[in-house]
């Protein structure tokens, strides 16, 4: 589990239940100076949030145990997690589940593939934003 960077750089759960999906954003997220934790399911999605509190999350939406529409409706319900960003990553690429998505409190919503680069620019966008907010 990588959990790299300064300890003062923003927090990024990575969620998806491909190992090779996790490895590839965390080291491209902490290349590009973010600390990444990781999570392979629902349940432990929640888990990690609670534990870690961190500062975006990134959430597959079909994984085992729970799957990540189920996780995010627990996360946002919660006092201690409702303010993180959540921004679904996912291969569900129709216009229904976007919706469902937001339905269910992400806050953002890209497709897999998705670039690196444009996965960076979402997570900034949703640290601006919560920032903003604050």
């Amino acid at each position: 589990m990588a959990e790299q960077s300064s300890d003062s750089s923003p927090l990024v759960l990575v969620v998806d239940d491909f190992q090779d999906n996790r490895e590839m954003f965390a080291e491209f997220l902490s290349l590009s100076g973010f600390r990444v934790a990781e999570a392979s399911t629902g349940r432990e999605a929640i888990d990690r949030g609670f534990e870690l509190l961190p500062d975006v999350i990134l959430m597959d939406l079909s994984l085992p145990e729970l799957d990540g529409w189920e996780a995010t409706r627990q996360l946002k319900n919660d006092p201690r997690t409702r303010h993180i960003p959540i921004v679904a990553l996912t291969g569900h690429a129709l216009a229904d589940h976007s919706r469902e998505a937001r339905e269910a409190g992400c806050d953002a919503f890209l497709t897999k593939p998705c670039l690196p680069e444009v996965l960076v620019v979402e997570i900034r966008r949703m640290l601006d934003r919560r920032q903003a907010k604050a």
